[in-house]
């Protein structure tokens, strides 16, 4: 899954990008301007969303993603710990509130949680027929045999089986495995998805023409 990161704090940014790295692809940016620039560009999983900006302030910016429509899930992450302020950001369209300083592991949870949630999912665990996938252990399992993905491998089932019965465009797919500036060659993509489908047979992954890939419940 594919998060857009906004906190201007230096020290802070590098410790969440360390933290959420080895579980989501991450874009981190520093401003509001940068975030609507990748906005703009890039289909994204979640925001987390730091709420006193250089530019401009968190909540004037998420009134205006809600005006416009925009149903990206959204995590606020700040130090305004007092009761109005939760209560402002959740009643602005915020999908959690996380007051600074928090611990690792709550952070992450709330994360599974608005993921699964978008997902239209009520279980912590992802199922497509016989496929299965534990967010928490970061684990798949097909016929009750755990799976052992390559990184990339990983990712992109992970998008696929948080999508299950729908398509998902190539497009998408590129950019959930990709970071903005680093593009990847033009068969890549099929590639891991041949090799998914080695893993999980042929039939688990149906090609849609002009719509892209989607994850089949057999």
């Amino acid at each position: 899954m594919h998060l857009l990161l906004v906190e201007d704090d230096l020290p802070l940014g590098n410790v969440l990008l360390r933290l959420l790295k080895p579980h989501y692809r991450v874009d981190w940016v520093r401003s509001l301007t940068q975030a609507k620039a990748h906005l703009q560009a890039t289909e994204y999983s979640l925001l987390l969303l730091d709420l006193g900006l250089p530019d401009g302030d968190g909540i004037d910016y998420l009134t205006r993603l809600r005006k416009d429509k925009n149903t990206l899930p959204v995590l606020i992450v700040s130090a305004r710990d007092a009761l109005d302020e939760r209560v402002k950001g959740l009643d602005t369209g915020a999908d959690d509130y996380l007051v600074k300083p928090f611990e690792p592991e709550e952070l992450l949870a709330r994360i599974r949680v608005l993921l699964r949630r978008a997902a239209g999912q009520a279980s912590p665990i992802l199922t497509c027929g016989e496929l299965s996938f534990d967010p928490s252990q970061e684990t798949f399992h097909l016929n009750n045999q755990v799976l052992s993905l390559p990184r990339k491998e990983y990712e992109l089932l992970s998008v696929l089986i948080h999508t299950a019965g729908k398509p998902v465009s190539r497009d998408r797919l590129i950019q959930q495995l990709y970071s903005l500036g680093n593009e990847a060659e033009s068969n890549t993509l099929d590639v891991y998805i041949h090799a998914l489908r080695r893993l999980l047979g042929k039939e688990r992954i149906e090609t849609l023409r002009g719509k892209g890939f989607r994850l089949v419940n057999l």
